[in-house]
C-alpha cells in the first residue's frame, strides 16, 4: 500500500467564479502544494534546502491529468490526499484523490522528475535519476 500524505484546503472566495465555484485551474495549484507537503512529509527537506546538499533543485510536472467528478464551492474544505502510484527510472508519477468529506471533487495525476540545473548550461535543468534515498523515505 503506498504512502498517503493529507493535505486540507479551506476554499477562499478568490478560489472562485462569481457563482462561488472553484475555478478549475486553482486544484493543480493545490496539488502541487500537496506535493511538496507529501515530500516534506516524508523527511525531504524542502527544494531550497535540499539543493544545497544534493543539487536537486525540485520535481517539474511534464504531464498533468484531472478527472473532475463534483464541484467544490466557496467556504468549503476539501482534502487532497497524495501518494506515489509509480517510480519510473528518472520520472515518477503522483496521485492526487480530492474529496469533501465521503464525495470525490476530482483525481489528478502528475508525471514529474527530479531535476537538476544542467552541467553545461546554467539556462537548463537536467532530469536526473529518482534517488534511492529519497524513494525508500516516500515508500
Amino acid at each position: 500500500m503506498p504512502r498517503i500524505v493529507t493535505t486540507d484546503v479551506l476554499i477562499n472566495f478568490g478560489d472562485c467564479d462569481p457563482a462561488g465555484i472553484v475555478f478549475f485551474p486553482n486544484f493543480s495549484r493545490w496539488m502541487d502544494a500537496s506535493s511538496l507537503n507529501f515530500f516534506v512529509a516524508c523527511g525531504i527537506p524542502i527544494w531550497s534546502e535540499l539543493v544545497k546538499t544534493t543539487g536537486i533543485t525540485g520535481t517539474p510536472v511534464l504531464e498533468i491529468n484531472v478527472k473532475y467528478s463534483n464541484a467544490a464551492k466557496y467556504g468549503e474544505t476539501i482534502r487532497i490526499a497524495t501518494s506515489i502510484e509509480e517510480w519510473r527510472n528518472k520520472v515518477f508519477i503522483q496521485k492526487h484523490v480530492i474529496t469533501r468529506g465521503e464525495t470525490l471533487i476530482c483525481e489528478g495525476r502528475e508525471v514529474r522528475a527530479f531535476i537538476t540545473m544542467h552541467p553545461d548550461d546554467p539556462n537548463r535543468i537536467k532530469a536526473i535519476r529518482v534517488p534511492d534515498e529519497i524513494r525508500v523515505k516516500c515508500e
